[in-house]
């Protein structure tokens, strides 16, 4: 974290995947400072939180304002800054390899016209990955969430060409992929493996896993470990040993879970079902 004011900037390090590759996560917020001309090697996708920021982009001036989403293609020069001398700008930014925007798409590298996107459902959906992964970057969740939302984001605004929707067997896929996840509660296979083993790509092993289940596999695989923590805590055990045994990466992310799926703590269910064995 630096900062001098408000102004702070901080850098995440998610990964797609136990073993797959690294995906950079940057939250900041800037009163003043102005980036030197620069490019980056994966797309820039980001999304204002607060302010107004202005980006000199293919020999023009973008206005960024709350909502909007951002893609600067790679390798494209760009710089950024406040709108105004007396307002900042607050954002979330991730930096995307390539292949992981034609994904779901035909036709080579997606291209985006208009580097300005006004959608704010896919907005909102990229501010929450990038916040909840930013605390917690589970790489199985990353993998899970982020590639599917970059695909919504080229398979919408770009002028790639969308791929076919239709996966045969999805009912058989889940099933495989539960399964797998299961037997390797503590040390689950990343995606991109699941699906090369059969033989499909990553976004059509989550289209037929959501299709199939309604959620996504990392959100089928916390609530299958929310499950195992239960018997645990029922059997005496703190939800700071049960975390590790179940998969979590810690009491933090088994709590989080918890709360969402049961809606109380672990501590609390403990203390509730301790209670009525006395």
């Amino acid at each position: 974290m630096s900062g001098v004011g408000r102004e702070q900037a901080l850098w995440t390090r998610a990964r797609l995947g136990r073993c797959g590759p690294p995906l950079d996560l940057l939250t900041a917020r800037f009163d003043r400072h102005v980036y030197a001309p620069h490019a980056h090697d994966e797309y820039t996708v980001g999304v204002c939180v607060g302010g107004s920021e202005i980006i000199d982009y293919r020999g023009g001036h973008i206005r960024n304002g709350p909502g909007a989403i951002v893609v600067l293609a790679p390798g494209e020069m760009h710089t950024g800054g406040p709108a105004t001398d007396t307002e900042g700008y607050a954002y979330r930014a991730l930096y995307a390899g390539p292949a992981l925007l034609a994904e779901g798409t035909l036709g080579g590298l997606p291209h985006f016209r208009e580097p300005l996107i006004d959608d704010p459902e896919l907005a909102a959906a990229l501010r929450a990955a990038h916040t909840d992964l930013s605390t917690c970057p589970d790489p199985l969740e990353a993998e899970s969430r982020l590639p599917w939302l970059l695909t919504a984001l080229a398979r919408r605004h770009s002028t790639a060409r969308p791929a076919d929707d239709r996966v045969p067997g999805a009912h058989r896929i889940a099933r495989t992929v539960r399964d797998r996840l299961a037997d390797e509660l503590l040390a689950p296979p990343g995606l991109a493996d699941l699906a090369a083993d059969l033989g499909l790509s990553r976004y059509q092993l989550l289209r037929a896993f959501r299709a199939t289940v309604g959620i996504p596999p990392y959100a089928w695989l916390a609530q299958h470990r929310v499950t195992r923590a239960r018997g645990l805590l029922e059997a005496g055990l703190r939800p700071a040993e049960v975390a590790p045994l179940v998969g979590f990466a810690d009491q933090a992310h088994l709590t989080r879970w918890f709360r969402r799926v049961l809606g109380v703590t672990p501590a609390a269910y403990r203390n509730s079902v301790q209670d009525t064995r006395h």
